[in-house]
């Protein structure tokens, strides 16, 4: 009886153990002062003082949590991948810190990619630049969909904040909408990565081409992976390929979501590869 008590105890312990091991610690909310607004944001940090390579990640159209998370499963995921290569990661919230919820089907949006955003991310910068913990010189940015589009908009040579000593180290973007920066002569000042899939029929691939070609020879590096087959949120882990129906808000109105795994695997490497450079 001994015997099988120590058996069991000895079990129940190894399971709390691995269940603790691949848990992903909770955020802490941070607010960062951004032009009047308290721009709620979620950290997640390694453990120790740093300094660590920080990436700010910016949220797509449906938000940045949900109604009983703070942020979705979708981006734990991806702080769970990042925290794994030793980066902190800070989640500006855009919509709830406007106490606004999906915008993905507004018709006339409070908050664009192009304005509001791009402030939201210098905020967001320039709040790093005062913090011990994080390593000036390596602050770099990714986003998806409406994020990513905020991110091409925040590494235009224009929207160069003033004022801030250190620019972004590098830039990803995932299946941004491209249509209005491919006709504005888009150009990047850091490095930047953009990563759609041939099939995404809510962004649009051949804009994104468009707007990496006409970079060349007047930008910083950028360059642009197209994953065969690969529709929308390709990098969503169990998302079973599907058109978009119903009236769901945080979705966009048509099109197809779905996860691709080749397409996600190699999307992981090829970002670890980009915010080591």
């Amino acid at each position: 009886m001994r015997l099988l008590s120590a058996t069991l105890s000895l079990t129940l312990l190894a399971a709390v153990c691995t269940a603790g091991a691949g848990q992903l610690p909770a955020p802490h909310q941070v607010d960062i002062p951004a032009n009047g607004l308290a721009l709620h944001a979620q950290l997640y940090k390694p453990d120790g003082d740093g300094p660590f390579p920080t990436v700010i990640a910016l949220h797509g159209c449906g938000g940045l949590g949900g109604p009983s998370e703070p942020v979705q499963s979708r981006y734990r995921d991806w702080a769970e991948q990042l925290l794994k290569t030793g980066h902190a990661v800070l989640l500006p919230d855009s919509y709830g810190s406007r106490e606004l919820g999906p915008q993905c089907r507004v018709k006339e949006r409070r908050v664009l990619a192009r304005r509001e955003r791009v402030a939201d991310v210098n905020a967001a910068r320039q709040w790093l630049l005062q913090q011990p913990w994080a390593a000036r010189d390596r602050i770099s940015l990714i986003g998806w969909a409406h994020g990513a589009s905020a991110v091409l908009w925040s590494v235009r040579p224009q929207s160069s904040a003033r004022g801030i000593e250190s620019d972004f180290r590098s830039a990803i973007a995932f299946y941004p909408d491209c249509r209005i920066s491919s006709g504005l002569g888009w150009s990047t000042r850091v490095p930047t990565l953009l990563l759609i899939g041939a099939q995404d029929d809510v962004s649009s691939p051949s804009a994104c081409r468009q707007v990496v070609e006409g970079a060349r020879g007047r930008s910083a590096l950028a360059q642009i992976v197209v994953y065969p087959g690969a529709a929308h949120d390709f990098d969503r882990a169990n998302l079973p390929l599907r058109a978009i129906a119903g009236a769901d808000a945080a979705l966009p109105e048509r099109g197809h979501i779905g996860t691709d795994a080749d397409a996600r695997k190699d999307a992981q490497r090829r970002v670890t590869e980009w915010l080591a450079r």
